[in-house]
């Protein structure tokens, strides 16, 4: 019957190998019990390094040797971890891959082969200690054993990677990006490269003198597909002198060595070890320094790789703005000469107030790569990124960079947004199953020497943008990558900048920019020309748990219970010398950290419990909390002993606006302190707009609407009995309109708000006047008149546990 034939069909096509099963039940196993694992050999290193000599003596010239080549500030955890990852990889390499002398052939495996075999002088055994591992090794064997192919087995080697980092190297996991990047990706940029090197420098990846760098090689993906597209002839000279790749991490950097000497292997029938690779942090080679990078061949590797005039830069950066909790202890590392080279250039030209976003690693990637292809003089830089740099505004200045660097710059908007898209899922809709949005952009530069005059270019660079459909599935995106094969087959448009660097002017209204700003970064310095003179963000803790509460005596009681742990940690802090890492110094399970209360503690500045700091906060619409306001307990208290003292919150108004491109508008009133993102949620920052500033004691009260302002309104509706307080609440009103929201919706999402002239001023300024009235004092408005329906089966509950409200907007059910 034609039911039993689609049976059939569907056990045929979804049957699996066992030892595909197997192996999928041993890598998630893996997975779960890589953090009891990884503590249980942790516990040995410790034991080991208290008790046996030569370990101890091993792993301190390991650390300081680490720290002279990876980082200075490299932690102990992190060297022991380098340890684990050797440990628990070696076997893989040895049995499953058919590489017993990987230990005695790569440079860098040597030297930690020292430390491991002090480690295990004694009574302890590699294979003895794994032994809880054996289901999982025995597992990738058995699965192994049934594959012939190299590139598919290169799978496993993938998993291995990710699976460890997902559950003992978490917090490597997020600073570092720990994702593999897809095949179909892969080909689309390696193809596109090489398209690029073909139309517009008439060259070729197989050609000599055509270098080219994965800067963060990861499992090696770029290079292997770069080593597939080279012509076979012409891969030996290219595999030793003109491919090349860094990795900071251990385990990647063991992965991409052997994936790639292997691939050698298959292409040309011989082995040959791989002397491109080397174990450094790219960005520390911006640094203008002698480097002694690990061992003597490592080195001599890094020399060679910095004096070389790259042509194509490829790869996939790590991306992540920074940790969300100073508690993790898993800040970004800062850079002096990258960071200062970002500061110089993207932040320096960005009309944004936030630029937190700036310090992401793959900001940092893009800028390298810039000045690497502008010393070469011309050549291609393929990434794949987060996309927000194509649209936020904190990424003017760099858009702006960028099209001054760049001769033509492509990019493929691969979409994926979910914090913009809650339709979305990052698991299903991302290529990358991650939360943020993605991009593949290619950026060429061309030595040109008629469009440029004294090093700068004359004419504006060609961007061309593309973007998948919102709604396909990180498969439907693959297909597409696969059906086009390389940029050439993509339908571009064309891409005008405006003069504030936009790059996605769709939806855009010229007009605006016509509109009296509502405030500016000059008018905060002087310049009278916006409505109003200063405006502050809200008040950004880093310890709401902490901080705020509903209840007085709770809130009392854990300040009081903070200030004595933190007044201990300044005490042992300064008692134990000032220790220079104060990140793995201080104790994380009494006190939520930030990096101004560690810059606090480092400056000994005790703090003392004052009933007066309690003071009444808006936390979120229409939600009211006690707030210990201090400067100290306080990450960033804003300007808010300016705006509201105890004395004025009965006279003073704010107006409350978020800024950002990920949520809608969000605009609302209050004559309460509120919270950084009390106007629209995580991610959305509210800036706020008083009506009043003052001294700190409440004195000096100073109207916050300008002069300028004032004579345009009066002037425009020549009218001049038109007040300030009238322009305050006409902005709320006009703030409010759907027309101007939904007009306007692209430019909200850019920039603070822009004030036109209505037609009607009264009439705006009335109704934001009310509109005031019933959003400041929302608990004394006049109850509603619903009428109010019992359901005759159900007892008596006043608990709610599902609102919503009518289509026609008259019943709340």
């Amino acid at each position: 019957t034609a039911e039993n034939l689609v049976e059939a069909l569907n056990i045929f096509f979804s049957y699996q190998h066992p030892a595909y099963r197997q192996w999928e039940e041993a890598a998630e196993k893996f997975r779960e019990q890589m953090p009891e694992i990884g503590a249980g050999i942790l516990d040995l290193i410790d034991k080991e390094y208290r008790i046996n000599i030569g370990f101890s003596q091993a792993m301190q010239r390991f650390t300081d040797l680490c720290r002279d080549s990876i980082n200075p500030n490299i932690s102990p955890a992190a060297v022991k971890e380098m340890l684990i990852q050797h440990l628990l990889t070696e076997r893989v390499f040895r049995k499953v891959f058919d590489n017993p002398d990987f230990t005695d052939k790569n440079t860098i495996a040597v030297e930690i082969e020292k430390v491991i075999a002090a480690l295990t002088s004694r009574q302890f055994s590699r294979s003895e200690f794994l032994t809880p591992l054996d289901h999982f090794y025995k597992a990738i064997e058995l699965t192994a054993a049934t594959i012939q192919d190299y590139t598919e087995k290169q799978f496993f080697l993938n998993t291995v990677y990710e699976k460890f980092f997902q559950g003992f190297a978490v917090k490597a996991a997020d600073t570092h990006g720990i994702v593999y990047t897809p095949q179909p990706v892969v080909d689309f940029m390696v193809k596109s490269v090489e398209d690029i090197l073909h139309k517009e420098f008439g060259r070729s990846l197989s050609d000599r003198n055509v270098h080219i760098l994965d800067p963060f090689v990861g499992t090696g993906n770029f290079i292997i597909r770069i080593m597939n597209e080279i012509r076979k002839t012409a891969l030996p000279d290219k595999y030793g002198t003109e491919l090349h790749c860094n990795e900071v991490m251990l385990l990647p950097y063991y992965i991409a060595a052997t994936n790639i000497e292997h691939k050698y292997y298959e292409l040309i029938g011989e082995y040959k070890p791989f002397d491109g690779i080397c174990l450094v942090d790219t960005f520390e080679l911006a640094e203008d320094k002698q480097m002694s990078v690990f061992t003597a061949k490592n080195t001599e590797r890094v020399n060679i790789q910095k004096e070389t005039q790259i042509f194509v830069i490829i790869g996939n950066p790590p991306y992540n703005a920074g940790q969300v909790n100073e508690n993790d202890n898993n800040k970004n590392r800062k850079y002096e000469t990258m960071d200062r080279l970002v500061a110089e250039s993207y932040a320096k030209d960005s009309n944004a107030t936030l630029l937190r976003k700036l310090n992401d690693p793959y900001v940092k990637a893009i800028k390298w790569a810039s000045e690497r292809i502008k010393k070469n003089g011309e050549g291609i830089v393929a990434f794949i990124t987060n996309n927000s740099f194509i649209n936020e505004i904190t990424f003017d200045g760099m858009r702006k960079h960028l099209s001054q660097e760049f001769d033509k710059i492509y990019i493929l908007d691969l979409g994926g947004n979910v914090r913009k898209n809650p339709k979305l899922s990052g698991t299903t809709h991302n290529v990358f199953r991650i939360q943020v949005g993605v991009s593949i952009n290619i950026f060429v530069k061309k030595r040109n020497e008629t469009s440029q005059k004294n090093g700068v270019k004359l004419s504006a660079s060609e961007i061309r943008y593309a973007h998948s459909d919102e709604f396909w599935k990180k498969e439907d995106k693959y297909q597409f990558l696969k059906e086009k094969g390389n940029i050439s087959a993509i339908e571009w448009k064309m891409i005008v900048p405006d003069e504030k660097h936009n790059w996605l002017t769709e939806g855009l209204r010229s007009e605006f920019e016509t509109f009296l700003p509502i405030g500016s970064k000059t008018a905060k310095q002087g310049n009278t020309q916006a409505v109003f003179h200063k405006y502050s963000l809200g008040v950004s803790t880093n310890r709401d748990s902490v901080v705020y509460d509903f209840d007085r005596q709770a809130l009392e009681s854990r300040i009081e219970q903070f200030c004595d742990n933190y007044n201990v940690e300044i005490l042992r802090y300064h008692q134990k010398g000032k220790p220079e890492d104060i990140d793995n110094f201080v104790n994380y399970e009494k006190i939520q950290w930030s990096s101004t209360l560690k810059n606090h503690t480092k400056r000994g500045t005790p703090v003392e419990f004052d009933n007066k700091n309690i003071r009444t906060a808006i936390y979120r619409p229409f939600t009211e909390m006690l707030l210990y306001y201090d400067n100290i307990f306080n990450d960033r208290p804003a300007h808010f002993r300016k705006i509201f003292t105890t004395q004025t919150e009965s006279e003073n108004l704010v107006i409350c606006v978020n800024q950002t491109s990920e949520k809608p508008f969000c605009c609302l009133i209050t004559n309460k302190i509120p919270n950084l993102v009390m106007c629209g949620g995580f991610g959305a920052a509210t800036q706020c707009f008083p009506f009043y500033t003052y001294a700190e004691d409440g004195s000096n009260r100073q109207e916050n609407i300008t002069d300028w302002a004032l004579k345009k309104f009066r002037k425009r509706y020549r009218d001049n009995s038109i007040s300030k307080w009238d322009i305050f609440h006409y902005i709320y009103g006009l703030l409010h309109c759907p027309q101007y929201r939904e007009k306007y919706a692209a430019n909200l999402k850019r920039e603070l708000p822009r004030i036109p002239f209505a037609p009607d001023f009264r009439a705006f300024a009335d109704a934001g006047r009310k509109l005031a009235e019933l959003h400041v004092n929302y608990e004394n408005q006049p109850e509603f008149p619903l009428t109010q329906i019992e359901a005759a089966a159900e007892r008596l509950n006043w608990r709610v546990e599902k609102m919503r409200l009518s289509k026609d907007k008259t019943a709340i059910i």
